[in-house]
Formats: structure tokens, C-alpha cells, sequence
């Protein structure tokens, strides 16, 4: 039977020979703290099942202190040139995302072939992983396309993808981390503590005050945790559940539903929310980092404005 397990080591092999393709590369002053980087992450994909709390816990703290200390830099490892790009636009048009189309493709079809016919009786997939399989079935599908139609090098593929990971850096991995973090608060009761907090500040029966200190904590918690997702089981906890649906009677579902786009306008404005912030400005090679979190600003406080006066007016009409 294919398990998640399979999957994590196909991930960690790639970003093994990310760490590896890294060390060799001399052209690269920090091709060392990359190649640390690189390794650690496939170390904890591949063997962090065996390795325990402890161990794990160890190995956070190194990618924590190779991001931190700056020990990772960008590589520009020899690929196809500028010209060699046009070129192949040129001569090849749109059939360049026959390939990329090929990922999605896969997962989707492989998906409802499995669980809507007698293929799935067999057994061959863990039950609710088959989207993730065909994913990365799809991604190897697309990767054998790639060598048999355009018959790059044979490291080329492997290139790229340290080239583009090497440009999102240490961000690659912070949606993962802050997902843990998420987990951490909610586990250790930061809700609770912070229901405590603000029952004492908050005037008893003043509704919009509520909804007020409500949205704001799912920004602020948001712009911390870089996740609503992560963000709302603690604000929920604190305040959503106790107070605005229990003690005043609010709608569950537009607090639910209004406080996750609540926690929304947060990730607009925060670069821990990397995958949506940093990375696209770290491919795009924009000059400022933080530009897209600037960009964005100006359309997060006033959504954020109406999105507390539809919580106040729609949950308590």
C-alpha cells in the first residue's frame, strides 16, 4: 500500500539532491549553509518518523539557525540562458505547459478514477491520501514528458528546482512551521489565557467591542502565525465560541465564516505569510522584498473596516 510516508520520501529525495547538487557548487559562496539547509530538510522528511520529539525539535532549531544567521544564499547554477528561453518560446509556443497541465490533470482524473470505480476496492492507496499520490504521480508523469520531449541534461530538472528553492530560501519552509506554531497555541491553552485577558477588559454585554477586539486579535494572530487557519482555533477559543456565540447569541456561521476573512486581511499585511507574500516577490527578483506586503496594505485596512461592520450587523441582526 502506498502511505503518506512514500510521498515524504520522494520529497525528501529531491531536497537530498538539492543538498547535495549545493555542497558541489563552488560558484556559490554559501553552497554550504544551502547544502545544510537543503540536508536537514530531507533528513526530517525521510527520517523524522524515527527521530522523536526530541530529535526533530533539535533539527528545527538548526534550519532556524542557518535562516537566521544568514547562511544561505542565493546559486545560479548553469541552466538555459535568457536567449535559449525565448528561443524555445518561439519554437514552441504554448505547448510549454503541456507539462504543468499534466500534474493537475493526473490528480484530478486519478482521483475520481480511484474512488468512484472498483479500482479503489484494491487497496493500493491509504484511505484520504489519493489526491496527494496522484499529485506527485502527476509530477513525475510531467518530469518523464519533460525528458523524453525535450531531452534536457539529466540534472537540469534538479537544477532548476534548487535554483527556484534557492530564490524563496528559508521561506520555502516557514508555512510548515507556522502551521506547527498554531497547533502549539491551541495546545497549550493560549486561547483560554486570552478569553481570560480580554473578558476583564472587554465592557460585559458591549457587542461591538467584542466583535472589535474578535477581528483584530484574528488579524494580529494572523500577521503572527502567518495562517487564519492557524489563527482561528485560538481566537475562536478566546472569544468566538464563549462570547459572541454562547453569551450573545451571534450567528456560528457568520462569525465563523466573516472572522476567517477577518484573518485574511492580516495575511495581506504580513510577511510570515510567505507563500503569498514573499515568495512570489523572491521569484519575480523584485527589489523589494516586502513589496507585495506594501501593495497590499491599502486594500487590507479597508476590508478589514467592512468586514467588522458586516460581523457586527449580520451576526446579531
Amino acid at each position: 500500500m502506498i502511505t503518506l510516508h512514500w510521498l515524504y520520501v520522494l520529497a525528501g529525495a529531491m531536497f537530498a539532491a538539492f543538498a547535495l547538487l549545493s555542497a558541489f557548487d563552488r560558484a556559490n559562496p554559501k553552497r554550504l549553509g544551502n547544502a545544510a539547509f537543503w540536508g536537514l530538510m530531507a533528513l526530517s522528511l525521510i527520517g523524522g518518523d524515527y527521530l522523536g520529539d526530541f530529535g526533530n525539535g533539535l533539527l528545527v532549531l538548526g534550519l532556524a539557525g542557518l535562516a537566521g544567521f544568514g547562511f544561505l544564499g542565493r546559486s545560479h547554477p548553469p541552466t538555459t540562458s535568457d536567449e535559449e528561453r525565448a528561443a524555445f518560446s518561439v519554437k514552441l509556443g504554448n505547448t510549454l505547459f503541456l507539462p504543468a497541465l499534466i500534474i493537475p490533470a493526473t490528480a484530478l482524473i486519478g482521483t475520481l478514477v480511484y474512488n468512484y470505480t472498483a479500482v479503489g476496492h484494491l487497496g493500493w492507496i491509504e484511505a484520504k491520501r489519493e489526491t496527494y499520490v496522484f499529485l506527485c504521480l502527476g509530477a513525475l508523469f510531467a518530469l518523464g514528458t519533460i525528458y523524453i520531449w525535450l531531452r534536457p541534461p539529466a540534472v537540469a530538472p534538479l537544477q532548476e528546482g534548487r535554483r527556484l528553492i534557492d530564490a524563496i530560501g528559508w521561506a520555502a519552509v516557514l508555512p510548515q512551521m507556522l502551521a506547527a506554531l498554531g497547533v502549539l497555541f491551541a495546545g497549550a491553552g493560549v486561547g483560554t489565557i486570552i478569553g481570560d485577558i480580554t473578558g476583564m477588559v472587554i465592557p460585559e454585554g458591549n457587542i461591538f467591542a467584542t466583535v472589535l477586539v474578535f477581528a483584530l486579535g484574528m488579524v494580529l494572530f494572523t500577521m503572527i502565525m502567518g495562517n487564519a487557519f492557524a489563527a482561528f482555533p485560538v481566537m475562536a477559543a478566546a472569544i468566538g465560541v464563549p462570547l459572541l456565540i454562547k453569551a450573545y447569541g451571534g450567528d456560528p456561521a457568520v462569525v465563523g465564516a466573516v472572522g476567517m476573512l477577518a484573518g485574511f486581511c492580516g495575511t495581506l499585511m504580513t510577511p510570515m505569510a510567505a507563500n503569498f507574500n514573499l515568495v512570489p516577490a523572491a521569484l519575480l527578483e523584485l527589489k523589494d522584498q516586502y513589496g507585495v506586503v506594501k501593495a497590499q496594505i491599502a486594500t487590507a485596512l479597508p476590508l478589514l473596516a467592512v468586514n467588522i461592520l458586516i460581523l457586527y450587523f449580520a451576526a446579531f441582526r
